[in-house]
């Protein structure tokens, strides 16, 4: 996952620069699929975690280079999120303190302004050396084992404490007590004068107020209107992908794409030992994480159709396909790097053919492409359980 989320980054910020990376981090249906097509879990609560963290280590060696760093990270790796901040302005000239006092407001917003029943433990502020930024955060909610994730960008940001979010990413249940929502601003506005007035009103307040008044304008139902402009992404329970969570014809088009594109425009990728028309297909899912439109990403269970998932949904990671479209990927950038865009260009055009063919694509059914995934074994297919399996197996053996 370092490995294969290095070079999509790397690829995505010479194709389209660092300002588009940021935008695609902070919307919520890109960032899941993302973590899909690098073989994650589809939809757990854990993708977060995985996919900042495969993504700070794996970018760590060329982050001067890409002018591009992955801050913080989950607990204890959060709260050194300001001295990373401070050692990037360091590196850039840019404020570091006033990074890490927009680290710590977006914290604090999505833990104290933002009551909606999610603790955060896991903060990743995305900065570049232009001084934009991206933050995912998570907060987790242990009574319904249920995660919340929180998306900003810095473009859209007017004021941290009025419509700030780029997206918000959980199931909406029950009463939100949002200060950050744009009709509470004058309950922020009325909270300050209690303030100023010294503790004698606000107890006062509180005597008076049997029950508390409805219309503080604090409560924003998580159902109401505004909360559902942002994009809104909320996952099922269960852990197999079934046939309502992918949009079939897509699937589809990527296939007939790989088919069609595959012999046409990859014959030197073709050379790279390995390669063929299994790797093509993984290539084809991966070529629309870098080159499709955000309505293509409304069924983010299909990206786990390239390289599958470590829970062993939809099938055990074919570990011989996803090293060969890391090195494919690689192999591209590097060229891209030195100034031949020739094979970036051949994943782009299986991107276009796939949109092309969509309307006319057909094939097997998502149970029997499933079934015949499970069935190729000799691809190396593994998974988390197995490999525990595996460990305790050898720990037994005299």
């Amino acid at each position: 996952m370092e490995r294969l989320g290095r070079v999509l980054v790397e690829a995505i910020v010479l194709e389209f620069g660092r300002d588009e990376l940021l935008r695609r981090l902070a919307h919520p249906f890109w960032f899941q699929s993302l973590g899909c097509v690098m073989g994650m879990d589809w939809h757990s609560s854990g993708i977060t975690t995985s996919v900042l963290g495969a993504l700070k280590r794996g970018l760590e060696p060329v982050s001067d280079d890409l002018g591009l760093w992955v801050c913080g990270g989950r607990g204890r790796h959060s709260r050194k999120t300001p001295q990373e901040l401070s050692r990037v302005g360091e590196i850039t000239g840019l404020d570091g303190d006033a990074l890490a006092r927009a680290s710590r407001l977006v914290a604090k917003v999505d833990s104290a302004a933002l009551q909606d029943g999610f603790a955060l433990y896991l903060h990743g502020f995305i900065v570049t050396a232009d001084g934009n930024w991206t933050v995912v955060q998570q907060g987790m909610n242990t009574g319904r084992r249920e995660a919340r994730r929180y998306h900003w960008l810095s473009e859209n940001i007017e004021s941290f404490v009025d419509e700030p979010h780029a997206a918000i990413e959980g199931r909406p249940h029950g009463p939100i007590a949002n200060l950050a929502d744009e009709r509470a601003g004058p309950s922020r506005q009325r909270q300050l004068e209690l303030i100023e007035g010294g503790p004698d009103p606000v107890i006062e307040t509180f005597r008076k107020a049997s029950p508390p008044p409805a219309s503080a304008g604090a409560l924003a139902l998580a159902s109401e209107p505004r909360q559902q402009r942002l994009p809104h992404l909320s996952l099922p329970a269960h852990h197999d992908v079934r046939a309502s969570d992918v949009r079939i014809r897509r699937l589809w088009s990527a296939l007939a794409a790989a088919a069609d594109r595959g012999p046409k425009d990859f014959a030197d990728l073709l050379l790279t030992p390995g390669v063929g028309a299994r790797t093509i297909e993984a290539l084809a899912l991966v070529s629309e994480v870098l080159y499709g439109t955000p309505y293509r990403f409304s069924d983010p269970a299909r990206f786990s159709l390239a390289h599958g998932g470590k829970d062993g949904h939809p099938f055990p990671v074919p570990l011989e396909v996803y090293d060969r479209t890391l090195r494919v990927m690689r192999n591209a950038v590097q060229a891209a790097k030195l100034g031949n865009r020739d094979r970036l260009g051949a994943l782009r055009r299986l991107d276009e053919q796939a949109r092309r063919l969509e309307a006319a694509a057909s094939g097997a059914s998502l149970q029997d492409h499933i079934a015949a995934e499970r069935a190729g074994r000799k691809l190396g297919g593994r998974s988390v359980l197995e490999n525990s399996r595996n460990e305790l197996s050898l720990r037994r053996s005299p």
